[in-house]
């Protein structure tokens, strides 16, 4: 089974979104207006993903490819629908 290990930083400027990237890889080294988009980083975990993993919002499948082919994911916050009364 594929694994990729990532981390995990949570925005201080952008609630619920989060930004996966490859473990070990330098935060310097992603573009500069996504980093000044997001804030401060805070780091939330390390996590090995595997094809068949899964993930609260995500396809673990699409969140690997998208770490191998641009460097990072950026999981924002879900869609809310609106409550009907």
């Amino acid at each position: 089974m594929e694994t990729l290990d990532c981390s995990i930083y949570k925005s201080s400027r952008k609630a619920d979104t989060y930004l996966f990237v490859p473990q070990n890889n330098e935060l310097e080294n992603l573009p500069g207006p996504l980093l000044q988009a997001l804030g401060k980083l805070e780091h939330v975990m390390d996590l090995s993903l595997t094809t068949g993993k899964k993930l609260a919002q995500s396809d673990a499948r699409s969140v690997m490819k998208t770490l191998r082919l641009q460097g990072y994911y950026l999981q924002l916050p879900a869609h809310k629908q609106p409550i009907s009364q």
